[in-house]
């Protein structure tokens, strides 16, 4: 599995997938990413610590992702990626984090002490879609909640049951409340969740130019930043 790679697109950064304990939430209907999660303290310490040494600061941001919440890494990996934001001359940061972790995002953004973009799996606007199907247990009330603690919504488009009116209600809210996000185009894993041909052939058409706004990563295949399998 790829775990180090450099985004050389849009915002240039470096990222690295590193290997974190199991997800708390791991009910999500759709994920099968919880896979990569690990019960092995020193497993996880030894293969993170192997990434984050190719990291070299070239652009001075930096994107931590593992399959879960970066609440889930080894406290032995946050300071090793502490270190390396000081050693590195490191002034962004991006990590991402579930909504139940969302009254402690301000503690981690101070321990690192730089810049943070946090993201989070937000999947669709569509209330009842997002947690009766997806069952992602995200359950804020409004966009400035959401904003309150998270920079940067994850969402995912081609899912069968989504409907355009829900893709054009969740892009007209990306484009219009966010200065960053990340649209993924779904494709089927282990999960009994299935994929849209059809809803993304039109989605394509439609938004297509959103592959190129500066804003916004757009994910074809959820390997496209170079990282995992």
């Amino acid at each position: 599995m790829e775990r180090y790679n450099r985004i050389t697109d849009k915002i240039k950064r470096e990222i690295v997938l590193l290997k974190a304990k199991p997800c708390a939430w791991s009910k999500c209907t759709f994920c099968d990413y919880i896979e990569d999660n690990s019960t092995c303290l020193e497993e996880m310490i030894q293969i993170n610590d192997e990434v984050l040494n190719h990291v070299t600061g070239e652009y001075g941001v930096l994107e931590v992702i593992d399959s879960a919440s970066i609440f889930e890494l080894p406290q032995e990996t946050l300071e090793k990626i502490k270190q390396i934001i000081i050693n590195k001359h490191i002034h962004t940061l991006f990590f991402e984090s579930h909504w139940i972790y969302r009254h402690r995002v301000q503690q981690m953004k101070d321990f690192f002490g730089i810049q943070v973009i946090v993201k989070t799996g937000v999947e669709t606007f569509d209330d009842d879609f997002r947690n009766k199907v997806l069952n992602k247990n995200a359950t804020f009330q409004s966009i400035e909640e959401l904003k309150q603690y998270f920079d940067s919504p994850c969402l995912m488009v081609g899912i069968k049951g989504q409907t355009k009116e829900m893709i054009d209600r969740d892009m007209s809210i990306l484009t219009n409340h966010f200065n960053h996000g990340t649209i993924s185009i779904y494709r089927n894993n282990s999960t009994p969740i299935k994929r849209d041909d059809e809803l993304i052939h039109w989605f394509m058409n439609k938004y297509s130019y959103l592959q190129v706004d500066s804003r916004y990563d757009f994910l074809c295949d959820p390997t496209d930043f170079g990282v995992g399998d």
